[in-house]
């Protein structure tokens, strides 16, 4: 699903030039669930926002099933995240404003999916996130745990080829943070492709290979299921 290959990122201003990515080379198959971890600074971060087609590179390439999209333009970009890929943040990123209910129903509607059908699907995904009883509270009304479940409908609702998560547990206790790593993990075996970012040994423990990175580049590899 995922092919980069001397991949190049560098960030300029008028005094200085900084390297996020040192021709860096990965793959990610279709069902994988793989987490990224190094310190803070390494480039996971700028790498995980050019696999969901949020940045552009430099230099190098980048294959999403199979097509060339390292420098595709920001509307080709756009058009291609939508339909899909799936976002989960470690702030939740839910629009205070919005009820639980139209949070998760904004993707669809960005993708122009009709209102039965919007319905439908949100109805299915939050009765699946077990979240439905607060469809119609708004975001400061929910624990941070509630938050997190509706992030991560939110990220599912259009059927995403591919979910990537920021740090996913970051803002939320022990607990709340095992509920959510199980959500992941069942929706990976469900058939999505997962992608995580992770201080966390004990959450990239929920993957099948963890990605170790330092100054912009990959330097270890472990393999945790076959």
């Amino acid at each position: 699903m995922i092919r980069i290959t001397e991949l190049i990122k560098v960030y300029r201003t008028e005094e200085i030039e900084t390297t996020a990515l040192n021709k860096i080379s990965l793959e990610v198959k279709k069902g994988e669930f793989v987490a990224i971890m190094g310190p803070s600074g390494c480039g996971k971060s700028t790498l995980l926002n050019i696999i969901g087609l949020l940045d552009s590179i430099d230099s190098g390439s980048y294959l999403f099933n199979g097509e060339e999209v390292g420098n595709l333009n920001e509307r080709s970009r756009s058009d291609l995240r939508k339909h899909n890929i799936g976002f989960v943040f470690q702030s939740f990123n839910l629009i205070d404003e919005l009820t639980v209910f139209e949070n998760v129903e904004l993707p669809l509607i960005y993708t122009r999916v009709k209102s039965s059908e919007r319905k439908k699907r949100v109805e299915e995904v939050l009765d699946k996130m077990k979240i439905m009883h607060r469809r119609n509270h708004y975001p400061q009304q929910l624990s941070g745990g509630q938050q997190q479940r509706v992030a991560v409908a939110r990220a599912v609702v259009n059927h995403p080829k591919l979910i990537l998560a920021d740090e996913p547990t970051g803002n939320l206790d022990s607990n709340n943070g095992n509920e959510v790593m199980q959500l992941l993990t069942e929706l990976n075996e469900q058939g999505a492709t997962i992608v995580m970012v992770t201080h966390s040994e004990h959450d990239a423990r929920y993957s099948h290979r963890i990605i170790r990175m330092l100054d912009g580049q990959t330097i270890t590899e472990n393999i945790l299921v076959g």
